[in-house]
């Protein structure tokens, strides 16, 4: 097994280059994975230029999700032995050919399954769970809306709404992501360039839970949108953090608003996140109840490619970089 491995590195002047680095090893509950595919996160754009840093400790280079062969196990590492096919949840060290994952962010891959389909998978069903089935709580007959229903986020969260039993409601910037969306389960996508969404929530009969990056106008937007004792998650702030909003109706309502990140958590959050996602939707993949939708897969050596398509937005479901 080779001591050295390729990975992507972000250059002084913020390009992208491909370079020879040591191999990292397992320690205590680590598993080493031999990587095939990493999946591309938006994330990903923000630590490029500075913004999101990994935390303390992790791997210095990019890639929140990887899919792979477990090459070694640390000592006190559970469950896995040398040989598995995994998912991994990653803080950080994804774009490279090895990586070493806490043993309780590990998933099986799904039978089926090829590299880059898994690599697709972890990352969004976890934050997804973590924010809309745990936090929120959301319920079976319950009305559910996300934005961005294209996203890879969109894509798991109206599958597994859907799965569960819910009205699922998206938005989404053209007829074509529209359509695309109400083919992935919901039962109304919203065109938000050619309609107020509020309005037509409003006409649905308003929602329960929600699950938003977008922030700025949005808020206010979202809190008009939620029937009583709703519930409000943010997991971004793409239009911005900080915005003026009447916080009357919250009272009235009694709503709930919170927001949170999955990539700074402990090892031992992230296996509950794990456990708990596993549990209630993961064997809904190999039953074909969930389905991962790869938008597009590019070699290691147009990285670049990938991350300009991940600026565009153009994609629909998940970019998926193969490392050979």
């Amino acid at each position: 097994m080779t001591l050295t491995m390729r990975a992507v590195e972000v250059q002084d002047d913020q390009s992208l280059k491909i370079v020879e680095l040591p191999r990292p090893e397992p320690q205590g509950a680590e598993v080493l994975i031999r990587i095939e595919a990493f999946g591309v996160n938006r994330g990903d754009l923000l630590q490029r230029i500075g913004r999101y840093p990994s935390p303390p400790g992790a791997s210095p280079l990019m890639g929140l999700e990887a899919c792979g062969v477990v090459e070694a196990v640390g000592p006190a590492a559970d469950r896995w032995s040398v040989g598995d096919k995994v998912c991994a949840l990653l803080p950080g060290g994804g774009y490279a050919s090895y990586a070493v994952a806490d043993s309780g962010s590990c998933l099986p891959l799904p039978e089926g399954l090829t590299f880059e389909q898994g690599a697709s998978l972890t990352e969004t069903m976890m934050t997804v769970w973590t924010n809309v089935f745990d936090v929120c709580a959301l319920q079976p007959g319950e009305t559910f809306l996300v934005h961005g229903g294209t996203s890879g986020i969109g894509v798991s969260a109206i599958q597994m709404a859907r799965q569960h039993g819910c009205k699922v409601l998206t938005t989404a910037g053209s007829a074509a992501k529209c359509a695309a969306a109400e083919t992935f389960g919901a039962h109304r996508a919203i065109n938000y360039r050619e309609e107020d969404f509020a309005a037509v929530v409003k006409e649905e009969g308003g929602v329960d839970v929600i699950l938003d990056m977008v922030g700025g106008d949005y808020v206010a937007k979202n809190i008009a949108s939620l029937n009583k004792l709703g519930r409000l998650v943010n997991i971004a702030y793409m239009n911005g953090s900080q915005v003026d909003v009447n916080l009357l109706p919250v009272m009235l309502k009694r709503l709930t608003i919170t927001g949170s990140t999955l990539r700074a958590r402990t090892p031992e959050e992230k296996r509950q996140v794990r456990d708990g996602m596993e549990n209630q939707f993961w064997h809904m993949i190999a039953e074909d109840k969930i389905n991962p939708v790869v938008y597009k897969v590019f070699p290691m050596e147009e990285i670049e490619a990938a991350h300009e398509l991940m600026k565009s937005s153009e994609h629909i479901g998940k970019i998926v970089v193969k490392t050979t």
